[in-house]
């Protein structure tokens, strides 16, 4: 298993967007994700019956929909209502969908590449810019992924998209930075290890995007559409702002 961790050199700014984001991810899944996880789905709710209809025809044969709906839990339907459905695409859950997540991991893993890579970045563009920056790729990561699952009533959630935009950007602002590493090779190694951001970011988007994403044809349940959209998309404008800059 390979965990980083930081990266080096780092700003002496503090982050603060950077941690306001986290924090509202946070808060989304301490006050919306748990509670309602926890809690069955409403009967009555008109939108359990179009979840059902979406839902039904991706699980395994000889699934009933009584069973199904026994199942659904109240997040379910915020997930299905504020996720990004490319079937059923509305401005408002372009932006939404980044702020909820499948899970506790998902959260942790989406956040812990957020606090590694974000300060850099930020530093660079200024709290306002990386946030505009942070939401514009996250709706270009989305769109992205989009374009590969038309007509899918699947919603996409989660904030991967916008953190792949910001992992574009430093590596083009970074590509010679170092990022920390703990491998647990067990029993061979363990132990902390610093490899190259360039090395790192571009195993990210080939390794564990790309080449997954292309035998999968697209599909899968993880969005590895919506992490290259975003990451090429950081990179793309990473390069127009530092052309213009020198001119």
């Amino acid at each position: 298993m390979f965990l980083p961790i930081g990266d080096e050199p780092n700003p002496h700014h503090l982050p603060a967007m950077t941690f306001a984001i986290i924090a509202v991810n946070v808060a989304v899944f301490a006050l919306v994700t748990l509670p309602l996880g926890m809690r069955p789905a409403d009967p009555s709710d008109p939108l359990l019956l179009e979840y059902l209809r979406a839902v039904l025809p991706h699980l395994p044969p000889g699934e009933s929909m009584s069973r199904l709906a026994a199942q659904v839990s109240a997040y379910d339907l915020v997930v299905f209502r504020w996720g990004y459905r490319p079937d059923a695409p509305q401005l408002t859950t372009l932006v939404s969908a980044m702020f909820l997540h499948g899970g506790f991991m998902h959260l942790v893993g989406n956040m812990l590449y957020l606090w590694i890579y974000g300060n850099n970045v930020e530093h660079r563009l200024g709290a306002a810019g990386y946030l505009f920056w942070y939401l514009a790729t996250g709706v270009t990561a989305t769109l992205f992924h989009a374009m590969f699952n038309q007509g899918s009533s699947i919603p996409l959630v989660g904030a991967s998209g916008a953190i792949s935009g910001v992992l574009g950007f430093y590596l083009v602002w970074f590509p010679r930075h170092v990022v920390k590493i703990w491998v647990f090779l067990i029993p061979f190694y363990i132990g902390l290890v610093r490899i190259s951001a360039t090395v790192v970011l571009v195993m990210y988007l080939v390794l564990d995007n790309l080449l997954p994403m292309l035998a999968a044809g697209g599909q899968g349940g993880i969005a590895h559409g919506a992490h290259i959209g975003g990451f090429v998309t950081g990179m793309a404008v990473a390069f127009a702002l530092q052309r213009l800059r020198r001119e």
